[in-house]
């Protein structure tokens, strides 16, 4: 937020004695160099220019002293420091992009979409808060993003931009071939190890940035269709960890455990639907889950994806503080110097112009 403070405002107490002298400097009858019997006659002179002039020297004067007081007390603008406290949790998502992400068994307003799209959407929605549903977003929370396929990767740390963390969402892709002239793809080995499913990789990631996360409690929220096929980490030990470091698993199976139809590029790039099964491997989740006191949640298709969402954000909340800090722009030279200058001017003024001879 916009704000204007004053640095050192304690300046700003001796702008009422300033201002009081100089009220009474300018009202102080000036002492008469010469003395006539009657200056009636005198009245009726035309005012000049310059006597007018002479007569706002003190004012002037006055007004130059009030800005440098104002130039002293440091004014500055910017965004304001702020102390930010809130009813939140420290929650980072683990989402699998692994190449089963890519199947076509959800829908949303009518279409057919792959789960990838359906989950950004209704992680879109518990974060920001949406209509749809009872979702009324998690603006209070820290939360953190972690994807994993063959491999884990830290997306988004725990913050409160929450639009920022949307984008990154909205942004995930999962890994594609890469085709030569001939239609070859150039990176199969590559691909292959991208595609699978390393859970206890991301749990870990997502784990280790949690540990220093500042908030009474800490939720991981893993969410995958498969089963953990790559690796090095393995899923239970994850869980193992997490449990010491007392952060809560929340585990969501997504998909039909069966087959269902994927997008395939053939060597033309063109793209057709191919029969693929896909298993979840629930006994694991729900073992991960109990082993950090969550829960688990199967979610078949979108309605379900958004109902464990509403689930989990009605977790317990614990109170967070943040601190905000902005550099502040000094306006002093904007005060001090047409302060100096006035003061500068009118004594040069009195000194020549305007100078009374005793």
């Amino acid at each position: 937020m916009e704000a204007f403070r004053f640095q050192s405002w304690y300046w700003l107490l001796i702008a009422p004695v300033v201002g009081l002298l100089l009220l009474w400097r300018i009202r102080r009858a000036p002492r008469p160099a010469a003395v006539f019997s009657s200056i009636a006659d005198l009245k009726n002179l035309p005012v000049t220019l310059m006597q007018r002039i002479r007569r706002l020297l003190p004012w002037l004067y006055a007004g130059g002293l009030c800005l440098v007081v104002l130039a002293l007390a440091r004014p500055q603008s910017g965004k304001s420091e702020s102390r930010i406290s809130g009813q939140g949790i420290a929650i980072e998502m683990v989402l699998d992009i692994s190449g089963s992400m890519e199947a076509l068994d959800f829908q949303l307003d009518g279409r057919d979409v792959s789960r990838l799209e359906a989950v950004r959407h209704v992680i879109s929605s518990f974060v920001l808060g949406s209509d749809e549903g009872d979702l009324g977003g998690r603006k209070d929370d820290l939360i953190g993003l972690v994807a994993f396929g063959g491999f884990a990767d830290s997306k988004c740390p725990l913050t409160l931009d929450h639009g920022a963390l949307v984008d990154i969402v909205n942004g995930l892709q999962i890994p594609k071939p890469v085709r030569d002239r001939q239609g070859r793809v150039i990176n199969e080995a590559a691909l292959q190890e991208e595609l699978a499913t390393a859970i206890g990789d991301g749990v870990a990631l997502g784990v280790d940035r949690l540990r220093a996360a500042n908030a009474k409690s800490r939720v991981l929220v893993l969410l995958t269709d498969g089963d953990n096929n790559a690796g090095v980490i393995d899923p239970r030990e994850a869980a193992e960890i997490a449990k010491e470091l007392d952060i809560k698993i929340y585990a969501i199976g997504i998909g039909t455990n069966g087959v269902v139809p994927v997008p395939q590029e053939d060597e033309f790039g063109r793209t057709m639907l191919v029969p693929a099964r896909f298993q979840i491997d629930e006994d694991l989740l729900r073992e991960m889950a109990a082993t950090t006191g969550g829960r688990y949640f199967h979610a078949s298709d979108s309605d379900g994806l958004l109902s464990v969402y509403e689930q989990i954000d009605r977790l317990e909340k614990s109170s967070f503080e943040e601190t905000r800090y902005t550099e502040y722009t000094e306006l002093f030279p904007w005060f001090a110097g047409p302060g100096l200058a006035l003061i500068l001017s009118v004594g040069i003024l009195r000194e020549t112009r305007f100078r009374s001879l005793p």
